[in-house]
């Protein structure tokens, strides 16, 4: 599942929870499965973040534009 996925999913699942008409079984179910998309998706992001730490790391620098090089 991409992090858009997650995301989207997990802002379903949050919109259900928050109209407070479930029963209580279904907010539950709806609730583990909005806990394991928001961790899906940190890890998503720390993954992310490891790879930009370890361009920036290497040296690589951003696309200049408009420059008079």
């Amino acid at each position: 599942m991409t992090f858009e996925e997650a995301l989207t999913r997990l802002e379903q699942v949050v919109a259900a929870l928050e109209r407070g008409d479930l029963p209580l079984e279904e907010s539950l179910r709806l609730f583990e499965e909005g806990v394991a998309l928001s961790r899906r998706c940190h890890e998503l992001l720390r993954s992310a973040e490891g790879k930009v730490e370890v361009l920036l790391a290497e040296g690589t620098q951003p696309l200049e534009t408009g420059g008079d090089e």
